[in-house]
């Protein structure tokens, strides 16, 4: 399943409909009818997303919004709301309550699906940043998490300079933020002595229809603006349109004719959020930074391997997801060091975890816990797919031999041996006891005359 979707409407017919498009979209589902039992749900089951109707029987669904961000548990869950009236004033009031998104009824399949897929994948990426950052924490390597109070940028990239300064002025009262505008080349620029903007607004067509979804693409590719919250602002109609560019990288959208309290609340939202992964991302380098890798070739390290490890178990049994370990180790690696020496040897090592890199996602845990031997563990996979995983890291380093001096290469090849993590039917399995299993796995595939990969029995 895509992600589990708590649906949340007074009318059964609402509700089933909701989730026959949802299920052929590959979500699961899951349905409440009032206010009281959406929470109650939500608490317990954790969804990954909530789809909420505005008018409920026993409370306003406001209030419902207001409630699920108000508590810890359920206070990262997105929440896109659903009304059958028009009224500006009660779509502001919840998206300051803490909603993602408000469609009008009667919806659009094409926009809503699309924005699920955008806020999932935004959660996910939010999860793992704040997995990783929970465990430097717990190991103590990093400092009290503080609020920012410092004044964001935001740049405004319109298709003309009167519609940008419009922009600018309708924004400026309900904004303390500094706002700026730019042409197309000045959105592209170096920034080596300007400050990036933390948001972007980028009207979908610029000097021809639309540049500014091909302008989004060059920002979401640079490093400067890579992690820039991006907002397209197209008109109301141009439903295509907004599925291509939340499927592009677009954190928000805008209708061309927006209440300005509604642009800025979006724009405040869409600022909140860089912020928050700013800080994640430069605790992860606060960390990294803290001896928790490995200096000689910059994986992760045991000690920092064991405790995420666990965290990825029970996220996987918090959401019913399967996860897999898989230990590698270099074939005859011994014979490497004794025949060309250690500085050889440790070229190779480095060597092998670059292509480890390359070639698993940046969600993936990869560490080196051993002489020659290697962690890794894929987060919310199948059986099928850490097989066909393992099988391509292992045909990428017997592929290519490892250049370890000026004109002299060597063929490297790697045995693997891998586990599956909460699978249907397989006993449920510690870490240590999945480690242990990857690691009978991996002598069977020496045994087997090595360069294999071998999955766990109790996986199969």
């Amino acid at each position: 399943m895509a992600g589990k979707i708590l649906i949340v409407d007074d009318v059964a017919t609402n509700r089933i409909v909701l989730k026959v498009k949802l299920a052929a979209a590959y979500y699961e589902t899951l349905q409440a009818s009032s206010g009281k039992e959406a929470l109650g749900i939500a608490r317990a089951a954790r969804p990954d997303l909530v789809l909420l109707d505005v008018e409920l029987p026993d409370m306003d669904g406001i209030a419902v919004c207001r409630q699920l961000k108000s508590d810890p548990q359920t206070r990262e869950i997105p929440i896109v709301m659903i009304t059958a009236f028009r009224d500006n004033v009660r779509k502001i009031e919840a998206l300051e309550a803490g909603a993602d998104e408000v469609f009008w009824k009667p919806l659009d399949e094409l926009v809503l699906l699309a924005r699920l897929r955008s806020l999932l994948r935004a959660r996910e990426t939010s999860e793992q940043l704040g997995l990783r950052d929970s465990t430097y924490r717990e190991l103590g390597f990093a400092e009290p998490r503080q609020d920012f109070t410092s004044q964001s940028l935001i740049g405004l990239v319109a298709g003309d300079l009167k519609t940008a300064l419009r922009w600018k002025q309708e924004l400026q009262p309900h904004l303390s933020d500094r706002i700026v505008i730019l042409d197309r080349d000045g959105a592209m620029g170096n920034f080596q002595d300007t400050a990036v903007p933390d948001v972007f607004l980028v009207a979908m067509d610029l000097a021809q229809p639309g540049e500014g979804l091909r302008l989004m693409s060059e920002l979401r590719s640079r490093p400067a603006t890579r992690y820039s919250s991006i907002c397209m602002v197209l008109p109301e109609t141009a439903h295509e349109t907004a599925a291509v560019a939340l499927d592009l990288g677009a954190n928000d959208l805008i209708e061309a004719q927006a209440d300005p309290a509604e642009m800025a609340q979006r724009v405040r939202t869409q600022t909140v959020r860089k912020r928050q992964a700013d800080k994640l991302r430069e605790s992860l380098a606060d960390g990294l930074r803290l001896a928790m890798t490995d200096p000689l070739t910059g994986l992760h390290n045991r000690r920092y391997a064991m405790p995420h490890l666990s965290r990825i178990a029970e996220r996987a049994v918090a959401s019913g997801r399967q996860f897999a370990v898989m230990v590698i180790d270099l074939d005859r690696f011994k014979s490497i060091n004794d025949t060309y020496g250690h500085a050889a040897g440790d070229a190779v090592l480095v060597e092998v975890a670059k292509r480890l890199r390359a070639n698993l996602r940046v969600v993936d845990l990869i560490a080196r816990i051993g002489g020659e031997e290697f962690l890794v563990a894929l987060p919310d996979t199948t059986i099928e797919s850490a097989r066909a995983t393992a099988e391509r890291l292992r045909r990428m380093l017997a592929g290519m031999p490892v250049l370890i001096s000026e004109g002299c290469c060597i063929s490297v090849t790697m045995s693997i041996g891998l586990a599956i993590g909460n699978s249907k039917g397989s006993e449920d399995l510690s870490v240590d006891r999945m480690i242990a299993l990857a690691d009978r796995a991996l002598l069977d595939s020496k045994a087997e005359g090595r360069n294999q990969v071998t999955v766990g029995r109790t996986a199969a």
